[in-house]
């Protein structure tokens, strides 16, 4: 009740909209970060689990409207730590606890986006969001289209996603293929720090429902931060890729954690004469198609590499749209790599079995180009 007392008192402020209240609740609620202070000169270090809560912060800070609602968000900073410190610099009517119940808080959470707000809703894994699909698919995704346009939700739904380590098969699933599936819905995946702070200020800032598919594995992986990066309006489109490493003889095109895998295997290639190209997808929808042929026109040879199931899955997707769209630039069939098609094994070597890994990705790629791993 007093989670729904809080958000009320906000939506009802915020409907005011009126220049004393954001000047009283966005700017004076904390001081400016040390980003803001100075133009960045060079680049910082920061794990991914920092850059997400430097964007929240920030974005915190910058919009009033803003507020964060979940299990443990608050008092305790957070079951994975993404909200350290934010119940102390914003208070609870911004960070908001609530009880183990994700079907309650989501569709609180949609009703006051809504009202005017820009919820945050935090799962404290994707896999518990299951308990509140029908409001992420059936609330939120389908409003603005039902009302033919006239009502926008913008509410981020957010967690880790895919397998961590040794939690058993309920806690180790992908679902990007499960929400990208859905019109209605965008969807973004981040593989390293700038994607993490780009693409959640993204989020936060667009009229529609964002799913962020953080990674448990990822949080304590410390990446550099460029300067532009640094910057409190530096944001990434929803929607467009990033060429990672330039290649000419196989585009491999991948996201979240396994990008970094892609990474490292393509270094291993280039060992051994092949240049292959990594795209990092950050948007599984929209799906940046444009850049994908644009790349597969250069090297004519597709690899997609992904944690989650393949059937139905976002490699199949993307080589579906290759097919469709550039089969004439191709000179060998597509391949896709996947997480083994079982709900994912407890026991640790088995369980390693069922992860994509480097070796994996750089036999794949050498069955893509023709040559013998």
């Amino acid at each position: 009740m007093q989670a729904l007392k809080g958000i009320t008192q906000l939506a009802r402020a915020c409907s005011r909209s009126t220049p004393a209240f954001a000047s009283k609740q966005a700017f004076a609620l904390s001081a400016p970060s040390a980003f803001a202070r100075h133009a960045a000169t060079a680049p910082v270090t920061m794990t991914v689990r920092e850059a997400l809560n430097k964007a929240l912060d920030e974005e915190l800070a910058r919009d009033p409207t803003v507020f964060i609602m979940g299990e443990e968000v608050a008092q305790y900073d957070g079951a994975y730590k993404v909200t350290k410190g934010l119940y102390k610099k914003y208070g609870d009517k911004r960070l908001i606890d609530t009880p183990i119940t994700e079907m309650g808080f989501a569709g609180v959470g949609v009703g006051a986006a809504l009202a005017g707000t820009r919820p945050v809703i935090e799962f404290m894994t994707m896999n518990f969001a299951m308990q509140a699909i029908d409001h992420i698919i059936n609330s939120a995704a389908k409003l603005k289209y039902m009302s033919g346009g006239d009502i926008n939700v913008p509410i981020v739904f957010r967690g880790p996603n895919g397998p961590p380590t040794s939690v058993g098969a309920q806690h180790s699933q992908c679902f990007a293929a499960w929400y990208s599936n859905c019109p209605g819905l965008k969807v973004v995946a981040p593989s390293n720090c700038e994607d993490a702070r780009g693409l959640m200020k993204a989020a936060i800032r667009d009229n529609d429902p964002v799913v962020v598919l953080e990674n448990e594995l990822l949080y304590n992986e410390s990446y550099e931060i460029s300067p532009e990066a640094q910057s409190e309006d530096f944001v990434i489109p929803i929607g467009k890729a990033k060429v990672e490493v330039e290649g000419s003889d196989v585009t491999i095109v991948s996201f979240s954690r396994q990008v970094g895998n892609c990474i490292k295997a393509a270094a291993e290639l280039k060992k051994d004469g092949i240049n292959a190209e990594v795209i990092n997808l950050r948007s599984i929808r929209p799906l940046d198609t444009a850049t994908i042929i644009k790349s597969v026109a250069k090297t004519s040879r597709l690899l997609t590499v992904e944690e989650g199931w393949p059937q139905s899955g976002v490699g199949a997707e993307i080589i579906a749209q290759v097919n469709e769209n550039a089969f004439d630039f191709l000179d060998a069939p597509p391949a896709r790599l996947t997480g083994a098609d079982v709900p994912m094994p407890y026991s640790k070597p088995i369980e390693d079995k069922a992860f994509v890994n480097v070796s994996d990705i750089v036999a794949a790629a050498k069955r893509v180009v023709g040559k013998k791993a």
